[in-house]
């Protein structure tokens, strides 16, 4: 594909998203696998499940999860696993677990008044959501605009930029963190709450970077360059940005991209 055929193809993607508010993930072959993933004028939800192979009731949750593949597959939406360690006494150690993803969870708490975290927990756009059934449609105005792009082999870097409100102010700060989740990962149990179970993970977190905050002093937009790791053999991942209030923690945009 030539340079010119190429960024033809992006300003033609930029007039659809515009058009429609829709975030659109694309894939190009230029000498190397690319992608790219700009968001719509509405803002994509974000979930969050908090999960642990060590606990018994989480997973019907990470069933439901997987339930999302199909919804992601059709509409723009950021769905990630955290599996948190905190059940590993129990006797199995999960090992997707990691101390950042409680660290994570006990904000999320702080900012939605909880006294405590829990397992499975959901978390729909920043808050609490106590339930496993249908997302609800996304109907609020994006309060950013993301352009993320492949620069190189695990390599990336996106543009945010801060939309205005109506009233002309947008948020003081913002921060962000970046993912990568991964499909189709298995465990057989063999100790603790779930022995014995072969539990099937979907949308697992493999890697989260938070960034941030930043000060909107003007200079509206904000370039971020980020290192992933590398793809696991035989799982599928997608490359997420999520951004949000660096004080309340409400949900601004984000977006996935199948990189």
């Amino acid at each position: 594909m030539r340079p010119s055929q190429f960024h033809g193809i992006i300003k033609t993607i930029a007039t659809y998203v515009a058009l429609t508010g829709t975030c659109i993930t694309f894939a190009a072959e230029t000498g190397k696998n690319q992608c790219l993933a700009q968001s719509g004028a509405l803002r994509t939800p974000v979930v969050e499940l908090y999960t642990s192979e060590g606990c018994s009731s989480c997973p019907p949750a990470d069933q439901w999860l997987s339930t999302l593949k199909g919804v992601a597959a059709e509409k723009a939406v950021v769905v990630q696993a955290f599996h948190v360690g905190y059940w590993d006494y129990i006797g199995w150690v999960d090992r997707f677990a990691s101390p950042a993803h409680t660290t994570r969870q006990r904000q999320l708490a702080a900012q939605n008044g909880l006294t405590s975290i829990y397992t499975p927990q959901t978390v729909l756009d920043g808050r609490d959501w106590r339930g496993l059934g249908k997302l609800p449609a996304s109907k609020e105005p994006a309060g950013a605009s993301i352009v993320l792009r492949q620069v190189g082999e695990d390599q990336f870097e996106a543009m945010v930029t801060p939309v205005l409100a109506g009233n002309g102010a947008s948020s003081a700060s913002w921060s962000a963190h970046w993912t990568v989740t991964e499909h189709g990962h298995q465990s057989k149990v063999k100790a603790g709450e779930n022995a014995g179970e072969l539990l099937q993970h979907d949308f697992v977190v493999r890697q989260y970077t938070p960034v941030g905050p930043y000060t909107n002093d003007g200079r509206l937009s904000q370039k971020l360059v980020w290192r992933s790791i590398s793809t696991t053999p035989g799982h599928t991942r997608q490359v997420n940005l999520v951004v949000f209030d660096a004080k309340s923690g409400r949900m601004l945009q984000a977006v996935s991209a199948n990189c």
